[in-house]
């Protein structure tokens, strides 16, 4: 079984038993109270011209890189990613790959005005619902994770509780897959999550193959300035950064160096 094959089935444990522990009802009711959404697309879309945007993530830990940032508080990161010109926080959320926890969400919230999204591995519609009860304001939804039924439903309920959906592709057959949801946010990860090998030019590869409304995000393997200014001038609006700047002592000015900024 590969790597993503024990996440996604950990996964859908995590879900029978949450479900279990907190009944849908009391999910749906406590999402209803939430407060106004901060829009991710809006946070990540680039007008011509301008720099590229940077949503920073808070990763604590993954099955690649093993231990990133021990027992970091998502709180003082999330701050940190705010002073140094993030535009938006991604939250890890799962605790048994990556070290993360549902509850980082709120506590960032607290702390931050920017946009967070829940970056977990979401394969049932209680977990977009958990979401936007938890504070987020977009889910992650991965292709390679789903079925064409399983994205276009999980879309759809995103879109019902006023959430954007980043939706992850890593190949062209894929992003296809993702346009005939009309995705409107797509995230194309260097990455395969089944090899865990990085391959950099694949947002060059499918930046052509988007509609001009769509806002394209580019995924790992980004470590420099000039890694960001090659995906900005091939198509990305934004990128997601997250090792990176959580392995250095200050991750704002980390941030700072990435964007090119003073």
């Amino acid at each position: 079984m590969t790597i993503l094959g024990k996440i996604l089935a950990t996964k859908r444990d995590e879900v029978t038993a949450a479900r279990i522990a907190r009944p849908l009802a009391e999910l749906e009711a406590a999402a209803k109270l939430a407060g106004p959404v901060r829009g991710l697309r809006a946070a990540l879309e680039r007008p011509p011209g301008s720099p590229v945007r940077v949503l920073a993530e808070i990763k604590r830990a993954s099955p690649s890189a093993g231990p990133i940032r021990a027992n970091a508080d998502p709180a003082e990161i999330a701050v940190q990613y705010a002073e140094g010109g993030a535009a938006a926080i991604s939250v890890l959320t799962d605790r048994t790959f990556f070290d993360g926890d549902l509850a980082f969400l709120a506590r960032c919230r607290e702390r931050v005005a920017l946009p967070l999204l829940r970056k977990d591995f979401i394969v049932d519609p209680y977990q977009v619902i958990e979401a936007r009860a938890a504070g987020a304001d977009a889910i992650l939804l991965i292709v390679a994770a789903l079925s064409r039924i399983q994205l276009a439903e999980l879309v759809g309920v995103a879109a019902s509780y006023q959430l954007d959906a980043l939706v992850e592709v890593h190949d062209p057959r894929e992003a296809e897959i993702a346009l005939a949801c009309g995705v409107m946010l797509l995230g194309v990860n260097h990455r395969n999550l089944k090899t865990f090998d990085i391959d950099m030019t694949l947002t060059a590869t499918i930046a052509p193959l988007l509609p001009p409304d769509v806002v394209l995000v580019a995924e790992s393997g980004i470590r420099t300035a000039n890694d960001v200014k090659v995906l900005g001038a091939v198509g990305a609006h934004a990128v997601l950064v997250g090792e990176q700047l959580m392995r250095a002592v200050s991750p704002a000015q980390a941030l700072r160096e990435l964007r090119d900024a003073p």
